[in-house]
């Protein structure tokens, strides 16, 4: 496995680490190689958490900004070699990672190897197992580990945001509705009670639910309230006693944990509601003194983020946190995922100006 080279320019970088196979769980090679190339560069401290790296400037600067990226993909499918192509005449790097989020990622290591006296401390993260459950994520264990690691004044994540900036991020909720019933033959289906058809008031209610869209610190964020998994039956002539909605709730940032649980639970009164995975959203974080200064900086109207990123693992910490990356969202996870190139040379651009 050849060596990353950090002075390579990022658009290069970004093809030579999507070309390097990183599905959660197999962040490994990826993790040993940006631990080898920061630890080349005498004005950073590295930290390493299995594959999580850390890599710090220590110049007693006034201030500190923290920017993350996480070095897991979903999948692969046929995506991988990356290729170059080009749509409308625009050049686009296509490929599994480009988009979540390897080219965020590869301006990340350009300017931690470029950035040796920025006008702030530098805190740089790159970490594992950000698109599996929570209790997995590399940044979940590190602030449990050392949350020291975590000070900032400010913080950025390199999570598609289109090159421009995004603000704080929905609230991420999964549970599983279940209904229940009596087994019986199916030729005697009257002996017995349907679990699944028990289940038609459950997607009634999803089918009939609104979401909200709720004006948070200025930015609009939209919910959502979503049946993602149906789970029942035993055999082909057996009536079901069991049947399991996996329900995926998106509630925005002003809504707190205990609050997006209660209001699940309203929605589905008088069914059982097992809450299995849940991460609390993020605020826009647009009014720290530093955040307006970056905002100034690189341009343009901030916006929502409306999926669950590890801002809120900032928020949580006290540190306001926003997202700023190449690449369209809406290509995440894509089978069809392609950056432009011109999102990598901006923001790239965009961070650097604001740094030094």
């Amino acid at each position: 496995m050849p060596k990353l080279d950090l002075t390579a320019p990022s658009i290069d970088l970004t093809r030579t680490i999507c070309d390097i196979p990183s599905v959660s769980d197999d962040e490994t090679t990826l993790a040993d190689l940006i631990h080898e190339a920061v630890l080349a560069l005498p004005h950073l401290e590295v930290y390493r958490d299995g594959d999580t790296i850390v890599a710090r400037t220590n110049l007693g600067r006034a201030q500190r900004v923290a920017i993350a990226g996480h070095i897991d993909t979903v999948p692969i499918n046929g995506n991988v070699p990356t290729r170059d192509i080009a749509i409308d005449g625009e050049p686009f790097i296509w490929g599994r990672g480009t988009v979540d989020m390897k080219a965020g990622v590869a301006v990340q290591l350009k300017l931690a190897h470029d950035l040796s006296d920025p006008r702030v401390d530098l805190t740089w993260m790159w970490y594992d197992h950000e698109e599996v459950d929570a209790d997995l994520n590399g940044l979940t264990r590190l602030a449990r580990t050392r949350p020291d690691l975590f000070e900032a004044d400010f913080a950025i994540l390199g999570e598609p945001s289109n090159g421009t900036v995004e603000g704080g991020c929905n609230g991420n909720l999964r549970a599983i509705v279940r209904t229940h019933g009596v087994r019986a033959h199916s030729a005697r289906a009257w002996i017995g009670e349907n679990a699944i058809h028990k289940a038609a008031p459950v997607l009634t209610r999803l089918a009939e639910y609104r979401p909200r869209e709720i004006l948070v610190d200025g930015l609009e964020y939209r919910e959502g309230m979503n049946a993602v998994r149906i789970d029942g039956g035993i055999a082909g002539n057996v009536i079901p006693d069991l049947c399991e909605i996996e329900v995926n709730y998106r509630f925005a940032p002003s809504r707190s944990a205990d609050e997006a649980v209660a209001h699940v639970r309203s929605v589905f009164d008088g069914f059982e509601v097992d809450v299995v995975d849940i991460a609390p959203g993020a605020r826009p974080g647009l009014d720290a003194p530093l955040a307006q200064e970056f905002l100034a900086a690189v341009g343009g109207d901030p916006r929502p983020k409306y999926g669950w990123t590890d801002v809120a693992r900032f928020s949580a910490m006290g540190v306001p946190a926003v997202n700023y990356g190449p690449g369209d969202p809406h290509l995440a996870h894509h089978d069809e995922e392609r950056v432009p190139l011109a999102h990598i040379v901006d923001v790239e651009r965009g961070l650097r100006a604001w740094l030094t």
